[in-house]
């Protein structure tokens, strides 16, 4: 059973999965950054100098003498502008995956010749010897 293991862990797809997964994590990490300290400042100063951090709406506890709850929305736009540049640039670097996948597979097609094609070539051939 260790063995069987062994191979699969070992198998190409498990590796590259754990790569994705480590390069998707850092990639998240600067996506975060990129968004928290110099898109959403950007917003923020052409909406007039809003703080997207501070933006929040207090509801007011039910309980009397309870404490209000905070709903932070800035945060939370913040968190839907990285949802979209995460999955923009993944979209982006499918298709490129997928168009370099493409032109490999017409290159193939083009060399070989149908059995048809062989066929009129080889008669094309002996109309000719006569």
């Amino acid at each position: 059973m260790f063995k069987e293991f062994k191979q699969f862990a070992l198998k190409g797809n498990v590796l590259d999965l754990a790569i994705a997964v480590v390069i998707g994590g850092a990639f998240s990490k600067i996506v975060t950054s990129l968004v928290n300290d110099l898109i959403t400042p950007m917003l923020g100063i052409l909406m007039g100098g809003v703080n997207f951090n501070s933006l929040k709406y207090d509801v007011p506890s039910i309980i009397s003498g309870g404490s209000a709850v905070s709903l932070k929305y800035g945060l939370f736009i913040q968190a839907i502008i990285d949802f979209l540049i995460i999955a923009f640039s993944l979209f982006i670097f499918i298709k490129i995956i997928t168009s370099a996948k493409n032109k490999k597979v017409e290159k193939v097609i083009d060399i070989l010749p149908s059995n048809e094609e062989i066929l009129l070539t080889e008669i094309r051939d002996l109309l000719k010897e006569k």
